[in-house]
């Protein structure tokens, strides 16, 4: 039986890592030859449930078709945020919590898309409607998966289904949600040895909003200043990002878990974008958005609005 990969998008996070992990294990019980790859380097938050729950990290692949001739996305469907050569192969199935663009198959395919917080959400209930039992350490990273997303639960992207799912998750993982997704949450706020490469690529994604090419990259923070002390070296990094990839607009986001908001830094020549999404004026290129901490709820359509 030919081998199916199963991954997530570029710059992955932990719902990315632990996604592919979890529908990678269930396609294999329901007779599937799956693999759970990356397609980059782990980040601290996922390193720390990966080694919790003893799982090993999935090899890194940043090309597919050589390996396979099909594919499973979960976490993402844009292109530019997937494999390089994602069109030299067949997408099988898509499972994903996110907006629907740039995407496009020449063949039939399974794709679910639900509006919860978490792609690990969604795979709960497939394993309950395959009749599968979740395994501890399996369970441990959808928690994981649900617990990131949703920042410990007061993400606006947060739902009762995936509360609902978290709680059902903990309780197979033998955790308690709050203790261990605050020490989670903690180990990935830990951003002392990362370099200023590491802090604009941890995650990150690329948008095409109307006719402006965008990235929003995100990192959290227990305390924003220990982020945007380096914000002259952040910013000469972010230019030759810019100009390499001809962005109009880069918005690098450091949300406070603690108090769950958020500073952006935004370059380039869309930045009254980011003025007038959230009305706010930048100062020394920085802006603070109150009550903001998801990219996917509160960032991304707010500015692909502004940008149409």
């Amino acid at each position: 039986m030919e081998k199916v990969l199963i991954f997530g998008h570029k710059s992955p996070d932990t719902d990315t890592i632990c996604s592919a992990i979890a529908y990678a294990e269930l396609k294999n019980k329901l007779g599937v030859n799956a693999e759970p790859v990356r397609l980059g380097e782990i980040n601290g938050e996922t390193k720390y449930a990966l080694d919790h729950f003893k799982v090993d990290v999935p090899r890194l692949v940043e090309k597919v078709a050589a390996e396979a001739k099909n594919v499973i996305l979960v976490d993402h469907n844009e292109r530019q945020q997937s494999a390089e050569d994602i069109d030299q192969v067949r997408v099988l199935e898509v499972i994903d919590h996110h907006r629907i663009a740039n995407f496009e198959t020449s063949d039939p395919l399974y794709y679910r898309a639900e509006p919860v917080g978490c792609t690990a959400t969604i795979l709960n209930k497939l394993y309950k409607e395959n009749g599968i039992e979740i395994r501890k350490e399996i369970a441990g990273l959808m928690l994981s998966a649900i617990i990131s997303d949703s920042l410990l639960f007061k993400s606006p992207t947060c739902t009762d289904e995936d509360i609902a799912a978290a709680k059902e998750l903990a309780e197979i993982a033998g955790v308690d949600s709050a203790s261990y997704g605050l020490e989670m949450l903690k180990a990935g706020a830990d951003l002392s040895d990362k370099t200023i490469a590491d802090l604009i690529t941890l995650d990150a994604k690329e948008f095409q909003m109307g006719d402006s090419k965008v990235e929003i990259a995100q990192v959290n923070a227990v305390d924003t200043n220990d982020v945007l002390a380096r914000q002259t070296e952040i910013e000469s990094a972010l230019q030759e990002v810019i100009a390499q990839k001809q962005l109009d607009l880069f918005v690098f986001v450091v949300t406070d878990i603690l108090n769950n908001d958020s500073v952006a830094l935004a370059l380039g020549n869309k930045v009254s974008a980011v003025e007038e999404a959230y009305g706010v004026k930048l100062d020394n290129n920085l802006a603070v958005l109150k009550g903001v901490v998801s990219r996917k709820k509160q960032i991304v359509p707010v500015l692909t609005d502004t940008l149409k």
